[in-house]
C-alpha cells in the first residue's frame, strides 16, 4: 500500500508520499519505512500468535463488510475471495495465500512491518510480490484507520491478485513507477489512487467496485455507488490530472470497462512516456 496526498504539482514541486509524510506531524504509522533488510516471503512467512481479540476483530470486520458487497463488489473480486478461501472464522495465513497466488498468477506475498517506502513497494510489485502487513487494527479504529493493516491488505487488495489481467497490470505498474521521476512519479501515484485503491468497473450487471480502499471501508463501500459520486470513464490522461483528498469520502471516481482495458490502457500510456518497453 502507498499513500498519496492531493494536488497537481510542477516537476520541481513533486514529492513522494515518503518525503511529504516526513515533513508533517502525522501518525507515525503513516510514515513509510525504508526496508534495510530482506523480509519474509512466501514459504518463509510465519503465522503470528494472534490474541483472541484480534481474531474477533477480523470476524467482525469481515462479516460487516461482506454484508455490503453483494450487488456492489465486482464479480472478479468475489471470485478472488473464493479462490483464497477467505472466511470470517480465522485471520488468513499469508503463506497460504502466497501459495495460491503463485499457482494462479505467479505472484507471491511478503510480510512487511507496515507502510513501506515507495521504492521498496515498487520493487516488490515489479517482482510480482505483494507486501502485506500481518497485524490488525484496534477496537478503537474499526470504522477507519489511517495506517495499513491486514484487513485492508488481505480483504481489500488480495482477491484481485488472482485475476490475470489485474495481476499483469500491477506488475507493470511497479516497473513503470521505478522508472518514473518528478511529476511523472506523482502522476503514477494519482493513477494508483483512482484504480487500485478507488476504482470502479462496469460489470454486465451494472457499476461495481474493485478498488481496495473502497472495498475495505465501511463508509466508502456505501458511498461510492451513490448519486453523490461523479463517475468518469477510464482515461489515463484524465486520471493523472485529477485532484483528490485522502481524508474525505471521494466525490469523483473513474470506471473501467474491464481489467483488460485497465492493463492495456496503462501499458499504452506508460509506453508513450517511455516508462516501460
Amino acid at each position: 500500500m502507498i499513500e498519496k496526498k492531493k494536488g497537481n504539482k510542477s516537476e520541481n514541486q513533486a514529492v513522494s508520499a515518503y518525503e511529504k509524510a516526513s515533513n508533517e506531524e502525522i501518525d507515525p504509522r503513516c510514515i513509510p519505512q525504508k526496508l534495510d533488510a530482506p523480509v519474509p516471503e512466501h514459504d518463509k512467512i510465519v503465522y503470528p500468535d494472534y490474541p483472541k481479540f484480534d481474531q474477533e476483530t477480523w470476524k467482525y470486520l469481515y462479516e460487516r463488510q461482506m454484508k455490503f458487497l453483494h450487488g456492489r463488489a465486482c464479480n472478479e473480486y468475489l471470485d478472488g475471495t473464493k479462490q483464497l478461501n477467505l472466511s470470517s472464522e480465522k485471520i488468513p495465513y499469508l503463506k497460504d495465500m502466497s501459495q495460491i497466488f503463485f499457482k494462479t498468477t505467479g505472484w507471491k506475498v511478503a510480510r512487511v512491518p507496515g507502510l513501506i517506502h515507495e521504492q521498496n513497494f515498487f520493487e516488490m510489485l515489479r517482482r510480482k510480490v505483494f507486501p502485506s502487513t500481518d497485524y490488525i487494527r484496534g477496537k478503537d479504529e474499526l470504522d477507519y484507520t489511517p495506517a495499513p493493516d491486514l484487513f485492508h491488505d488481505i480483504f481489500g487488495h488480495m482477491p484481485l491478485l488472482t485475476n490475470t489481467n489485474f495481476a499483469s497490470f500491477y506488475q507493470k505498474f511497479g516497473e513503470a513507477a521505478l522508472n518514473a521521476k518528478g511529476k511523472v512519479r506523482t502522476m503514477l501515484e494519482t493513477f494508483h489512487w483512482f484504480t487500485v485503491e478507488f476504482g470502479l468497473i462496469k460489470n454486465p450487471e451494472g457499476m461495481r467496485i474493485y478498488g481496495a480502499g473502497i472495498l475495505s471501508s465501511h463508509q466508502e463501500v456505501q458511498h461510492s455507488l451513490s448519486d453523490q459520486v461523479e463517475v468518469i470513464p477510464f482515461d489515463p490522461e484524465k486520471i493523472v490530472t485529477q485532484e483528490y483528498d485522502v481524508w474525505h469520502l471521494q466525490p469523483i471516481l473513474f470506471a473501467i470497462d474491464s481489467f483488460q482495458q485497465l492493463e492495456e490502457g496503462f501499458k499504452d500510456w506508460t509506453k508513450k512516456l517511455g516508462l516501460i518497453n
